[in-house]
Parts: structure tokens; C-alpha cells; sequence
């Protein structure tokens, strides 16, 4: 059997044609449309392109209640607040729809294919414009009562100013990372992810400092979370986690702080800092994972 499966972004939905151990037959990307109609007419577009789909899985941004199939936010897109989202989809396709937060998809896609298949309890943290994820319990994703579980960008870090908006953004995802970069070249021109990690990979010592200093204060935040919850393991993902450097920053951060704690009374074991393993498709996967899990 197969699954159409969706992951609604910003600026593009990315669509695939998958069975049900994961294998892609089809993919692309395809414009997000700007209102909610066009979306539920594009997503209906791309359904007909496909014959003999058996279900659809849909990641998307905001505060999702995926069993009721009811988006509270809808994230940066800001179209379909509160609305009844697979009710409202199923008058244009007529088989079984299940919708997921994209950062909870991306964790579900290591809980059934990835990183954490062999792990009952975990954290996952998922590096995009801000730092999404979501603490697994039991081998199972948990939403939280509000569903808001696991936004990680909101994990205070600088408690001199612990409400400065400035700051909240100077610590999340990739604008976080870039702001980082700026301050370590003294610089006010704005990089891309790629720039950023072309110069450190080719030895800048500015830029490399910058990525330490992000990952430094990422390491603070997982740390915060695992006192509290004492994880097997801790899945980053996210695009830039497929930068060797940012991982081995990250893990000599994870080091630096346990050897420091240590030798006081800290009694939890260190955080086990492993990658994710499906990358930009993560949240492809998960979505057609909820969608087999429902």
C-alpha cells in the first residue's frame, strides 16, 4: 500500500509517494500557496496526480491537535489558526488525513525509522528558524496538554534578561546561529547557513568561534532539559545538523559542561547527543509514521 505524504513549509510543500516501510517512489516540492483555500486546493492538485493512495500524512507548522485533526496556530504561514483542518481537507480528498507539528513529526520519523527505533525515552531538538522538538516517553511523542510541548527556542538561558525578546531570538535555530556569527566577526553582514559553515570549514577562526558559541548555549538548554528528564538519548536534526562541525562543536560543549558539573554533585548521567538520521525529509517520514501509528 501506499501513502501520499506532505511537509508544509514557509516557502514550499515538499510531497511524497512512500509504502509503508518508508521507501520514497515520488517526490518534489511545490510553492506554498499565500491563503488557505489555495492550500487545500494544491494539496487536492497533487492527491490526483496519484493513483491508488491509501491514506495521507501531513507535517505542517503550529500548535496542532493531531487527534482531533485541529490546527490552534499555524507558525509563520498564519492562515489556518483554529480551524478544523482535516474536516475541512477531506471535502477536497476523499481518504483518511492525519496532521502532525512538523517538529513532532520530525521526531516520529526517528521513533519509527531512525536514531531512536531501540529507545523507550528521549529528547529530540530540531534546529530550523527556531528550535523546535519534543521529549519521547515511552517510545511515543509527547504532545503536552496544550500541545506546545517542546518548543525549546522558550528555555531561558541568560537569566539577567530573561524576558528580552532580542535574546529569545539570538538563542533560536539558524538565526541564532547566525547572529552568533556576527557578533565573533564583529561584523553586521548578514550570511547564509552555507556561507557560514563554507568559511568555518575552510579554517575562519571567527566564524568557528561563533558556531562554539552557538553550540555552547544549545548545550545549556539540552542540559536544562535533561536534569529534568534524564533521557536515553538526544536526537539533533534540523538542516544545519548535517554539518559535522556543528555536531562535534555541540558534543565538545556537552563534554565541557558535564566535566565542570561533575565535579560538584551533578548526579545525571551526560546527555547521549546523537544526529537524526533523516534530515530534510524527517518530516516526510513522520508524517507517514503518525499516519501508519493512527
Amino acid at each position: 500500500m501506499n501513502y501520499l505524504v506532505f511537509d508544509i513549509g514557509g516557502s514550499s510543500i515538499k510531497y511524497a509517494l512512500m509504502d509503508q516501510q518508508a521507501h520514497f517512489i515520488n517526490k518534489g516540492k511545490v510553492p506554498t500557496p499565500n491563503t488557505k483555500e489555495d492550500l487545500y486546493t494544491s494539496l487536492s492538485q497533487l492527491y490526483k496526480q496519484f493513483e491508488n493512495v491509501q491514506g495521507i500524512g501531513i507535517s505542517l507548522p503550529g500548535v496542532v491537535d493531531s487527534q482531533k485533526g485541529y490546527t490552534y496556530t499555524s507558525g509563520a504561514l498564519d492562515y489556518y489558526n483554529d480551524t478544523n483542518f482535516v474536516d475541512e481537507l477531506s471535502a477536497y480528498i476523499p481518504v483518511s488525513i492525519t496532521i502532525g507539528n512538523d517538529a513532532k513529526c520530525a521526531a516520529n520519523a526517528e521513533i519509527g525509522f531512525g536514531s531512536l527505533i531501540d529507545v523507550d525515552d528521549a529528547i529530540v531538538l530540531v534546529l530550523g528558524t527556531g528550535i523546535g522538538g519534543c521529549l519521547v516517553i515511552d517510545h511515543k511523542v509527547i504532545m503536552g496538554k496544550h500541545f506546545c510541548s517542546g518548543e525549546a527556542s522558550s528555555v531561558i538561558t541568560d537569566y539577567h534578561k530573561p524576558f528580552d525578546n532580542q535574546l529569545f531570538y539570538h538563542r533560536c535555530g539558524i538565526d541564532g546561529l547566525l547572529k552568533h556569527v556576527q557578533q565573533a566577526m564583529s561584523s553586521e553582514q548578514c550570511y547564509t547557513g552555507e556561507e557560514i559553515f563554507e568559511m568555518a570549514n575552510s579554517g575562519n577562526q571567527d566564524v568557528i568561534k561563533g558556531i562554539d558559541d552557538f553550540t555552547y548555549e544549545l548545550a545549556i538548554q539540552i542540559f536544562n532539559i535533561h536534569t529534568w528528564f534524564d533521557s536515553e538519548r538526544v536526537a539533533i536534526g534540523g538542516g544545519i545538523s548535517s554539518q559535522p562541525l556543528l555536531i562535534d562543536l555541540l558534543k565538545k560543549n556537552i563534554d565541557h559542561i558535564y566535566e565542570t558539573l561533575k565535579s560538584g554533585l551533578y548526579p545525571c548521567p551526560k546527555p547521549n547527543i546523537v544526529k537524526c538520521v533523516y534530515g530534510n525529509d524527517a518530516n516526510l517520514v513522520g508524517a507517514l509514521y503518525q499516519h501508519l501509528s493512527r
